[in-house]
């Protein structure tokens, strides 16, 4: 017989066992050894067998088992320990509380769409989700009290495998939450604490808000799989809705459905999610953040909601009195007008983009925009300004990125290169700005140290600030030697399961038994299946490849995983492609394409392998974290240089593959830059691990140890975090905080001087240029004094900064390398100032007019430029 509903019973443990439950529940044992230990120590089988899922262990583990073995004074003195570790770590101060007088924010929100804290809880499907778990962790290690806002996916991402062609397939199994490390938010009466967010055909989608613990960070993850959400209570029929989206269905997948599904989403994590944070701040006494940090424009909307409560003078959160009774409660607000709010939020709101391209940005046409943000949504906000936020150059659509930029003080991409690709690729929104002067910064994303270095490598160097070189060559080569072996065996393994799956039978896998080799040198490229990152780059000269893995005296073995997005019919090709390619009999021993990669399947390829791949189309690589996981294990990079190895990279820690820039012929390019592969391959990568001295490369030995010293350091993400921190987070709970004061009286202010300057800007002109006092043979360093005349159309000296730009000319009498300086006004309309001439060979000088405001971050800020001419 079928079931007709399955759920999960958590196991009721032994008194002196019950310590395993807070355990269990809190997902600091995904970066704790000594919490893992313990769990394994429980059933080692058991632990395999359930996927290393302490929940599911203690379900697994017979009721006598555990009588049993709370019997056992030794385990429970460890579990004893282990709890009290615990609790040490979420009591004490750590960095974040020893910063004294920095004026750090109490709370940070951080809203982000998916979250790769761990396999175990299935919320991401690359990059951008692996990144916030390790931002959390992170965060949690330094005390940085961060509160993070998801939603939960009942069928997570999707589960790959693979046709007997080649072809991907998904899966989307059903998830159960009381399975996973999750609890409830409730109210003090026990009941759920339910949100709202209100849909269009006065419909109500509900979601009721589950808890993560991530070391000391809370993770509310959103979930709408509710019986609130059905037809009849949430104005659809037939179980759906006049949108064509069953409302319990919002939250069912990652990335999934339709542009209606996908905006639904948006506004539940956006607005809900600033609903939920209201709600569990109330219900636990937790700090209200102060700065909040929009991972991404997928969760823009916060900022609408946050306006929406300082214009109406409340904030909307369930009374968590349960299903029964969930009519929202409200807590005063400040009664400002739209743009005083702007202020406000702008002031303590941080963007994040990880975005290359313009393509990958969320993008919703006018019509459908409108069609959600109604008055029930954000009550007495002008719909008007609202999508004024979103604006691009296309009038029809609305532009998530754009509008996370209009709704932040402070924007970084996540490496320095992506900060220069995103100046240029969001320069339109400060027209008349140079590219480097688009107020977009930069810090480059780091990867969280203990859970993806291998327990040998900490072993054998200590922590990531310690230096390897007290490690002999011969240790380190055989530390290296270990954990490829690891990986080898786990290849098999999945080889022979996903032969399996894919419909062989098991007498005809034999040769799976001897798949790889632990003394071949293995390369692994492993990442999401995009274009831009051309996961068949290798395969442009088969027979090229085919001699680099069968080389008889330096052989190479290629370790090939990666999703493509359910949609994309393309990316499906190029993984069958390189399946199809790895399938031939006389390569597979040399080749696999792994299917489902997770969390899981990467650690063994970060741990085990020598070389990490990474070859996407340049600048099209924001950052690219896989790499930086494999340098932690002593893994070397052979990558373009884009992303972080644009800027990592010192010649001595790996190698860069040349990039044909300039080369319009895409399919020139490719050629070019896969032939530069196949080179470094052969004439630099295979004898550096194959040349032996006493059995030990000591070049090789030489590249990781210095990829160890360097970049090991570098890379973690306690380095980020404290970059956002200082230099983000910091600088904006002061603004927050300043704009917040008096009742909002440097929020009104700014608002104030804004409407002044709008109804001014298109007048100000400047109405004479002149540059005197130079030498009939000028050299670098001689004053130029420069005065201008300018007409403020009523605005105040003090409203503006006008600048001398002096700098290099060229044919056209553009201006490059230049400096500026402030001009000071003479009280008559005139501004002059004294300017040293800073370059040899032709020069050339203009001036210029801008905003100037103390409670602007720059007077970039707000696009505003006259210039002369």
């Amino acid at each position: 017989m079928r079931a007709l509903r399955r759920f999960t019973v958590r196991a009721q443990l032994p008194g002196p066992l019950a310590p395993l439950q807070t355990l269990a529940t809190n997902l600091r044992w995904t970066w704790h050894a000594p919490t893992r230990d313990l769990f394994a120590s429980l059933e080692p089988q058991a632990w395999d067998d359930c996927g290393q899922d302490p929940v599911r262990l203690l379900g697994e583990i017979p009721t006598a088992r555990l009588a049993e073995l709370a019997t056992d004074d030794a385990l429970t003195a460890r579990v004893a320990e282990c709890a009290a570790d615990l609790q040490r770590y979420l009591d004490e101060p750590r960095w974040y509380q020893e910063q004294d007088g920095a004026g750090l924010p109490g709370a940070i929100g951080y809203f982000s769409m998916e979250f790769g804290v761990s396999e175990v809880l299935p919320n991401y499907s690359g990059g951008l989700g692996v990144l916030a778990g390790d931002h959390l962790k992170a965060a949690s290690d330094l005390g940085v009290p961060l509160v993070a806002v998801g939603l939960l996916y009942r069928s997570g991402y999707f589960r790959q495998s693979l046709s007997l062609d080649g072809w991907q397939l998904e899966h989307y199994p059903a998830i159960d939450p009381q399975g996973l490390p999750l609890q409830l938010l409730t109210g003090d009466d026990g009941a759920p604490v339910l949100i709202e967010v209100a849909m269009p055909g006065d419909r109500t989608l509900s979601a009721r808000i589950w808890l993560a613990r991530v070391g000391r960070v809370p993770l509310l993850l959103l979930d709408t799989d509710i019986e609130e959400n059905t037809a009849e209570n949430s104005g659809g029929t037939s179980g759906g809705s006049s949108d064509g989206t069953d409302l319990r269905g919002v939250t069912d997948r990652l990335y999934g459905g339709d542009q209606n599904h996908r905006i639904q989403q948006e506004i539940l994590i956006g607005v809900g999610g600033v609903r939920a944070v209201r709600a569990f701040c109330r219900v636990t006494g937790h700090p209200a953040p102060e700065v909040f940090h929009t991972n991404e424009g997928h969760a823009g909307f916060l900022g609408l909601e946050r306006i929406r409560e300082l214009c109406t003078g409340s904030a909307v959160a369930s009374n968590g009195a349960g299903p029964s009774s969930s009519s929202p409660a409200t807590v005063s607000g400040a009664g400002l007008d739209f743009d005083e709010a702007l202020a406000a939020v702008r002031a303590g709101t941080v963007f994040t983009t990880h975005t290359p391209v313009p393509a990958g940005i969320d993008r919703f046409g006018l019509g459908l925009v409108r069609h959600y943000l109604t008055d029930r949504l954000l009550p007495g906000l002008p719909v008007e300004r609202v999508l004024a936020l979103g604006a691009e150059d296309d009038p029809e659509m609305f532009n998530m990125a754009h509008m996370g930029l209009r709704l932040a003080q402070r924007a970084n991409g996540v490496s320095k290169l992506h900060g220069i690709v995103s100046r240029g690729m969001f320069g339109g929104m400060w027209a008349g700005f140079d590219q480097e002067e688009v107020p977009i910064g930069s810090v480059t994303n780091g990867v969280h140290g203990n859970t993806w270095e291998a327990g040998q490598v900490a072993d054998v160097l200590g922590a990531p600030e310690s230096t390897p070189a007290e490690v002999s060559d011969a240790d380190l080569w055989s530390l290296r030697n270990t954990l490829r072996s690891r990986l080898v065996d786990e290849v098999r393994r999945r080889v022979r399961a996903a032969w399996l799956e894919r419909g062989a039978s098991e007498p005809e896998l034999g040769w799976t038994d001897h798949v790889f080799d632990p003394d071949v040198l293995t390369v692994g490229f492993a990442r999401r299946v995009p274009t831009y990152k051309r996961l068949t780059l290798m395969l442009r000269d088969p027979d090229r490849l085919r001699g680099l893995l069968l080389d008889p005296q330096r052989p190479v073995q290629l370790i090939v995983a990666g999703k493509s997005h359910p949609a994309d019919d393309g990316g499906k090709a190029l993984i069958q492609q390189i399946v199809r390619f790895a399938d031939d009999a006389g390569v597979r021993h040399r080749i696999v394409f792994l299917p489902d990669y997770d969390m899981s399947m990467a650690r063994y390829l970060y741990w085990g392998c020598d070389v990490w791949l990474n070859n996407p189309l340049r600048p099209l690589e924001a950052c690219g974290t896989s790499g930086m996981k494999s340098a932690l294990n002593g893994g070397l990079n052979l990558s373009i240089r884009d992303g972080w190895w644009d800027e990592f990279y010192d010649g001595r820690n790996g190698w860069a593959i040349p990039t044909a820039d300039g080369v319009e012929d895409p399919t020139r390019r490719d050629d070019l830059e896969a032939n530069a592969l196949y080179e470094l391959i052969a004439t630099q990568v295979g004898p550096a691990f194959y040349d032996r001295i006493d059995g030990v490369p000591p070049r090789w030995v030489e590249m990781v140890r210095h990829t160890l010293t360097t970049l090991r350091p570098k890379v973690q993400a306690t380095r980020m975090v404290r970059e956002y921190v200082q230099d983000w987070y910091a600088p904006a709970g002061r603004a927050a905080a300043t704009a917040a004061a008096d009742d909002y009286a440097a929020a009104r202010d700014i608002a104030q001087y804004r409407a002044r300057l709008n109804k001014a800007w298109n007048h100000v002109r400047i109405t004479g240029v002149d540059a005197s006092g130079l030498p009939d043979t000028p050299v670098v360093g001689s004053p130029m004094t420069v005065r201008a005349g300018v007409d403020l159309a009523g605005l105040d000296p003090s409203d503006v900064t006008v600048e001398a730009v002096v700098g290099r000319v060229d044919d056209a009498d553009e201006l490059a390398d230049s400096i500026t300086a402030a001009m000071t006004h003479s009280g008559d309309g005139s501004w002059e100032v004294a300017v040293p001439l800073p370059h040899a060979g032709l020069t050339g000088y203009t001036v210029r007019v801008l905003p100037q405001h103390p409670h602007l971050a720059s007077s970039v800020e707000l696009g505003r430029i006259v210039l002369a001419g």
